[in-house]
């Protein structure tokens, strides 16, 4: 029934072991540390590689696949991480936890978006960050991967609405390259945001 949990059972990782570029690239820009959320983070490889530096990383995903292989991911190189079986639709946000809240290609329809947006903005430690790279609406006529649903596509608005009172440090939209395991492969359109919970928030 969930595509998902049937997807990650394969010997192979879908979208590979390595992190998310654009991942990687802030982690070496701001040297990420303390509680890390990542969701919707399927077979672990973006968990495992902040774990990998130092963070105390638990990772949401609701297919029990996929959290097996980051517990497999996760022994191989020798880290910790945390897996829980998380419905997002059911998710319990608590305020002020986490250092950081990671979400890299998750897509869900537009009310769980937005209701997932607020958990984060809640849940994130004042000081802390939220990362995410998703595709765009705008990706439907690349084959390089993501939904073909616009409905689970994403407008930069969502980002710059719902964080309006943070701190942004990061914002683009537009094309980038994307080589990750045998489902993201090519020119694609996404929309990157860092932004940081401000102590008055």
């Amino acid at each position: 029934m969930n595509q998902w949990n049937k997807r990650f059972q394969t010997e192979n990782y879908v979208y590979g072991k390595e992190p998310n570029v654009f991942l990687a690239e802030i982690q070496k820009k701001l040297q990420l540390s303390g509680d890390a959320l990542v969701i919707a983070e399927g077979e672990g490889r973006n968990g495992v590689f902040l774990a990998e530096h130092g963070a105390n990383v638990t990772t949401w995903d609701y297919a029990e696949s996929g959290l097996v292989k980051t517990n497999k991911l996760a022994k191989e190189r020798g880290v910790a991480v945390q897996t829980e079986l998380v419905d997002l639709n059911h998710a319990k946000w608590s305020t002020d936890k986490w250092d950081q809240i990671v979400c890299i290609f998750g897509h869900f329809p537009e009310e769980l978006r937005r209701k997932t947006l607020l958990g984060v903005k809640e849940a994130v430690k004042p000081g802390g960050y939220y990362i995410t790279e998703v595709y765009s609406q705008q990706q439907i006529p690349y084959n390089s991967g993501g939904p073909k649903d616009i409905n689970l596509l994403y407008q930069p608005e969502e980002f710059l609405h719902t964080f309006r009172d943070w701190r942004i440090l990061h914002f683009f939209t537009g094309e980038v390259v994307r080589h990750e395991g045998e489902l993201h492969n090519g020119l694609c359109h996404v929309i990157q945001f860092v932004g940081q919970k401000t102590n008055t928030d």
